[in-house]
């Protein structure tokens, strides 16, 4: 009997591969067998099937969802979830029922051993489906063009907060709108959006107006995850670029910004006892921060591309998982990847590169441009 896969984060990837890291050993593990890989495995969205996360769940290109069980180490089952089109957006558990949404707007109740299937449709281009910690029968959702809605699975019928768009800008234009991620505040009726318009906005249900009550702006280029801090003060967001930072909620504010990711951040989460923050996407890196003193704490080389995560609620870490890395040790890392990579040589353009690398060019835009030997210092 395989012993029980007891990692701190599970990562799905672009590959289809499940990896589970435990960041006390520092050790990456892979649960799927790469001689049975195809493109419709590609991991898109994960959530645990239970409170004990004995199970993990993974929504796949192809439209099933895998049940991983972390005690027996293996794959158990596999749900054929057709339906709508396009990849998944979401996935959840609510009671014994999955529930899933794809990009088309599909969002479905499979009903374990009953054909009577809840099914909603929450408008195209969806980017975003999640429930609610607190209320799991209450999903937000949002996309390209489809603003954000919160419905009731009890009531399914109509949503019970509908968002509307800002006013038309100061050249009387329509603002366009791109949710790609959301989330619940804890202990709270509010729900925190960020876009491909690098705004974070913050909505109110109980509010008598249903425009955003907060707008922040972080950096140039699109948002494209979200995780709020379990004290519901901030938020952690990442963009596209890497960047990532820590806005406060309540003065609309950036606090922080987290550095060290080189690609797109596909996917973060923030533990939900401990000041950390783990983050993965298309740079191969996972990373753990920490949020008290923006410390990287961990950083792992996972060779395939990162599309979402999911952190352990486990809070019995032991003391070093907790010490910042040292630099020479990141950038050790960083060395062993750039040493694995293959050089490639261009032989039809090497002389000629060769005989001009050491001039740069002077002058204007037109007429003939003067050469002039480059000086190094």
């Amino acid at each position: 009997m395989a012993a029980p896969a007891r990692n701190h984060v599970w990562v799905g990837t672009e590959t289809g591969i499940l990896k589970g890291i435990d960041l006390v050993k520092k050790q990456a593990t892979n649960y799927t067998e790469v001689s049975s890989l195809n493109r419709g495995q590609e991991v898109h969205v994960m959530c645990f099937g239970d409170p004990q996360e004995s199970e993990v769940l993974l929504g796949c290109r192809d439209g099933t969802v895998r049940v991983f069980n972390t005690e027996k180490a293996k794959f158990t089952e596999f749900h054929e979830c057709g339906g709508g089109e396009g990849v998944f957006r979401g996935l959840g558990v609510l009671d014994n029922a999955l529930i899933t949404c794809v990009e088309s707007g599909l969002l479905k109740v499979w009903k374990e051993g009953s054909n009577e299937n809840v099914e909603v449709q929450v408008g195209p281009g969806v980017e975003k489906m999640r429930l609610c910690d607190a209320q799991r029968h209450k999903v937000g959702t949002g996309g390209k063009e489809n603003d954000l809605k919160i419905w009731d699975l009890q009531r399914p019928e109509e949503p019970i907060f509908r968002a509307k768009n800002l006013r038309n800008d100061w050249l009387d234009l329509r603002v366009p709108v791109w949710i790609r991620d959301l989330d619940f505040i804890p202990e709270s009726e509010k729900i925190v959006t960020c876009t491909s318009y690098h705004q974070v906005r913050i909505y109110d249900p109980c509010s008598p107006q249903r425009r955003p009550v907060l707008e922040v702006l972080f950096g140039e280029d699109p948002l494209t995850a979200l995780s709020i801090n379990p004290d519901g003060r901030s938020v952690v967001v990442g963009n596209s670029h890497g960047n990532m930072g820590v806005i406060d909620l309540r003065k609309g504010r950036l606090l922080c910004a987290l550095k060290g990711n080189a690609g797109s951040v596909r996917s973060l989460q923030c533990h939900k006892s401990m000041p950390v923050v783990a983050s993965c996407g298309l740079d191969r890196f996972l990373r753990v921060h920490s949020l008290n003193d923006k410390k990287l704490l961990h950083k792992v080389y996972l060779k395939s591309r990162l599309n979402c995560l999911l952190l352990t609620s486990r809070d019995k870490w032991e003391e070093e998982d907790l010490t910042p890395i040292a630099d020479e040790e990141v950038k050790e890392e960083e060395d062993e990847v750039w040493n694995t990579m293959e050089t490639v040589i261009d032989k039809s353009s090497g002389q000629k590169r060769k005989d001009t690398q050491d001039l740069t060019v002077e002058g204007g835009s037109t007429g003939k441009a003067s050469k002039k030997k480059k000086k190094t210092v």
